[in-house]
């Protein structure tokens, strides 16, 4: 589709390209799929995307798409996006293909031109402003609310995490398994190896004095937990401020019946692990749409955008706005499921056909 758009005259090109449906939405927000729909969108190339029927291609039966494409929009479609639902404009072949069994009769293929041509909405067409279809991404956290115990389960979890059984900074078992095996080490590998004992020692003493110190003590409040666990681990060697907050992580689970926790200046803190996210259309308002979709639902959520335009760019530092086309979402009708008494009522119809059915056919063959 890039390489389309590359060649397409400026004001003047124009361009129709048959996809699959991934197109409309694979990728996350910053994946290069997203950042390309992106790109069209905001140069408003995308002039109309249409929804043709499956088992059209003689080795696949999978649903296919048009993009058309323009630089040289009319008036009246500039800024302007049509869907066009064609999947029913088809009639059976003949005789199958392979998996071919339909096909764009010639009223078929007049109809949608048509539909394409007029530009209105209707049954089968739907016109939509391009910025529908940009949206950005909310990371959304709860408050740090964690009950913890040095219980023997919870020790247990611990040592078998991948906090102290993956952790390159820590201890990593495959890798160390496949440097102890090694003979001779190199001198880098000899060093890797050594630092991997050194995190073994640190885990294996970790492990040995929360198991001793074990009980079914809970701490409500997750400070003071950790203040407990500081005390208990603090003369370890190799035990650091970000090891012990992410031992007693482990420690701990989510409990909103527990202390909400504030940092020195009465802010909420908020639980990284409760990560998730929500997409806003571009032309959206933000803070409505978390009072209707989210706040009903976790009332103490709270969202932001994380990305810093004073920042250089980075992995960690994306601008979270990308495109994505819901193509089904617009043209769903929703069906009321049938009521239970006549699917009831059909089974056991269905049920006393085939017993009357096989009592004829035992009558044929003098079956008692």
């Amino acid at each position: 589709m890039q390489h389309a758009i590359h060649k397409m005259e400026e004001n003047l090109g124009r361009a129709a390209i048959i996809t699959n449906g991934s197109p409309l939405f694979s990728g996350n927000t910053t994946s290069g799929e997203s950042q390309i729909r992106k790109y069209m969108l905001e140069n408003d190339l995308v002039e109309a995307i249409v929804a043709l029927p499956t088992d059209l291609f003689y080795n696949t039966n999978i649903g296919i798409y048009a993009f058309i494409l323009s630089k040289n929009k009319r008036p009246e479609r500039k800024g302007k996006i049509q869907l066009i639902n064609a999947v029913d404009f088809w009639k059976p072949l003949k005789k199958s293909l392979g998996k071919k069994r339909k096909e764009l009769s010639r009223d078929d293929i007049k109809a949608i031109t048509e539909i394409y041509a007029n530009f209105e909405p209707g049954q089968y067409s739907k016109i939509f402003d391009k910025e529908d279809f940009l949206y950005k991404e909310f990371a959304v956290y709860q408050p740090l609310q964690r009950t913890g115990n040095i219980s023997l389960s919870n020790i247990e979890t611990l040592k078998t995490s991948t906090y102290f059984t993956s952790n390159t900074h820590i201890f990593n078992e495959l890798e160390f398994e496949g440097l102890s095996e090694m003979n001779p080490r190199s001198t880098a590998d000899e060093k890797k190896y050594r630092k991997l004992q050194e995190g073994k020692k640190f885990i294996n003493t970790v492990i040995k004095t929360l198991t001793e110190n074990a009980s079914d003590k809970e701490y409500k409040n997750f400070a003071d937990f950790q203040k407990h666990l500081k005390k208990l681990l603090n003369g370890i060697e190799g035990i650091s401020p970000t090891r012990l907050n992410n031992i007693a992580m482990e420690l701990s689970i989510m409990d909103k019946a527990a202390v909400v926790q504030k940092d020195s200046t009465g802010e909420i803190i908020y639980d990284q692990t409760t990560k998730d996210s929500e997409i806003v259309k571009l032309n959206q308002d933000v803070d409505k749409y978390f009072e209707e979709e989210v706040y009903p639902h976790v009332p103490d959520a709270h969202y932001v955008y994380e990305f810093d335009e004073n920042k250089n760019l980075s992995t960690s530092n994306k601008e979270k706005l990308g495109a994505e086309f819901p193509f089904t979402r617009y043209f769903y009708e929703y069906k009321a499921p049938e009521k239970a008494d006549d699917l009831l009522a059909e089974f056991m119809a269905l049920e006393n056909s085939l017993t009357e059915k096989v009592a004829e056919l035992k009558e044929e063959q003098n079956v008692k």
